[in-house]
């Protein structure tokens, strides 16, 4: 799909497998669109980034985090998406290429290392050669000052 967004770039989104037919059951009902029709309008007009942020801020902000000050808003979605196509292991520059980043640095502000990420670089560090009993718990699994430097990464 191509989106018209932000900064007046054009960009190729990819859809999932189950997006594709939920927006092509609501276009096929009554008379087919004219060509270049936006496919979600208010008012008789293209619903704009502004209508979209407006429409998630009402249904989410039953979910606002009080204690941090944190709010859904599109971006959001949008860094979750992220996040999740790079702990399934899509390239960065594939990541930026389909965010539409000019420079690889904005999106590597999204590549912040998570707690699932460094478990998993601690077991692959664990060394192979040590007995079963040493390997199940080896000191550094008790080492406080070790777990809390890890954390603070």
């Amino acid at each position: 799909m191509r989106l018209h967004g932000k900064g007046g770039k054009w960009r190729t989104c990819p859809l999932c497998q189950q997006t594709a037919p939920l927006l092509t059951s609501p276009l096929s009902a009554g008379p087919p669109p004219e060509p270049g029709a936006p496919v979600f309008a208010a008012h008789g007009q293209p619903l704009t980034r502004y209508g979209i942020h407006k429409i998630i801020r009402r249904h989410a902000s039953r979910f606002d985090d009080p204690r941090t000050g944190r709010k859904i808003s599109p971006h959001t979605f949008r860094h979750t998406a992220a996040v999740h196509l790079l702990e399934a292991g899509v390239e960065v520059n594939v990541i930026r290429g389909w965010l539409g980043h000019a420079d690889l640095a904005t999106t590597n502000r999204y590549a912040k290392i998570n707690t699932n990420t460094k478990l998993a670089a601690r077991q692959a560090a664990e060394p192979h050669h040590t007995s079963p009993g040493s390997r199940t718990n080896p000191i550094w699994r008790s080492d406080r000052s070790l777990h809390n430097w890890l954390a603070s990464l």
